[in-house]
């Protein structure tokens, strides 16, 4: 379903990925800002990201989630730990905005988890709990391809926080000393469920709704339908990846920044039914949330008429938002996020 009229716009980095001149810098910095505005939702073109890495991605995710259950449970870390392997029905995503209806962790989405660990930053006391090492499963090819991927789409992260300074009239850098060791994780998502393992009812959720907690996540996934974006006139609208290009959003600390003139959108996965069946999904999204103890709070240029957001630090927000997703426990620190779900009329 889609409101008539919706649509994800298309943005051109490739000027900033290499030697743009200014004028064409300017026009994509200047297309992201009214995206960002109006939809919260980007298509990224000229990101850069070589065909070859990208299909070597897509077949280490085949080989991790085509094993057995039982194999990948051998790489499931607890809860607190952002990282490993998360089995279907052991999260849920709208707790993070405190508002799943009962307190079920009943998304249907495996998933597994790499990130930046201490041992990414020599020299710098980090807390372990926040950037602890990977876990790396035992699949021909897997970790060579995942960290090829992730080191293009923290590229193409870092590129946007370039994008984001000229957009919002910043300082060249001026994000720099938010991200200079940022808590950034790729999480790789598989929606599949075995053929009528399940009744198609109200119950089941791919993802439930929610909004990304830092401040931009890159999204790579397949063209089969499930993600839906929350419109602000309250309907969802179905978005899939035109070819060749990366989905980007904003995440909640963007809209810190921005007092919401940049809105972390709210947004779900359906289950993926095509001609009546579950098809199976994937998606894998780069996470690019900031520093553990950088303090966020409203631009300066951006209080406008509204009320600011308090200021936070990342660990604060960050660690509220995960212990709701991953633990169950509601988070009670995210009433404007969690007011655009309930206006749609649904929780889930």
């Amino acid at each position: 379903m889609s409101t008539p009229g919706f649509h994800v716009p298309t943005v051109d980095i490739a000027a900033w990925v290499g030697d743009g001149d200014p004028a064409s810098r300017a026009a994509a910095a200047a297309a992201f800002d009214e995206a960002a505005r109006t939809v919260g939702f980007v298509q990224v073109v000229g990101h850069g990201v070589p065909d070859e890495v990208l299909a070597d991605f897509a077949a280490a995710l085949d080989g991790f989630f085509g094993q057995p259950l039982e194999d990948k449970q051998a790489y499931r870390t607890p809860p607190e730990v952002n990282r490993g392997y998360s089995p279907p029905k052991t999260e849920s995503l709208s707790l993070s905005l405190g508002v799943s209806p009962s307190n079920r962790m009943h998304d249907f989405f495996e998933a597994f988890n790499v990130g930046l660990a201490v041992s990414d930053f020599p020299g710098l006391d980090l807390p372990v709990e926040d950037y602890p090492e990977n876990v790396w499963p035992e699949v021909p090819g897997f970790r060579a391809s995942v960290s090829a991927y992730f080191e293009e789409a923290g590229r193409v992260a870092s590129t946007l926080t370039s994008v984001f300074e000229a957009a919002l009239g910043l300082s060249p850098g001026w994000f720099d000393r938010f991200t200079d060791h940022s808590v950034d994780v790729l999480r790789m998502n598989n929606y599949a469920l075995e053929p009528g393992a399940v009744v198609l009812d109200g119950e089941l959720t791919g993802m439930g709704a929610h909004t990304d907690y830092g401040i931009v996540t890159v999204l790579w996934a397949d063209q089969v339908a499930g993600l839906q974006v929350l419109g602000h006139d309250g309907a969802w609208n179905d978005v899939q990846p035109a070819d060749g290009a990366l989905l980007v959003n904003l995440g909640d600390l963007m809209a810190r920044w921005t007092n919401d003139a940049w809105r972390s959108t709210v947004h779900r996965v359906k289950p993926p039914i095509v001609d009546g069946s579950i098809r199976r999904r994937r998606s894998a999204a780069y996470f690019h949330d900031g520093n553990i103890d950088a303090v966020i709070s409203t631009l300066p240029t951006c209080v406008g008429s509204g009320s600011p957001y308090e200021p936070i630090t990342v660990q604060e927000h960050l660690r509220a938002k995960l212990a709701g997703s991953r633990a169950g426990v509601a988070n009670t620190n995210a009433d404007r996020e969690a007011a655009r779900v309930l206006a749609s009329g649904t929780s889930t």
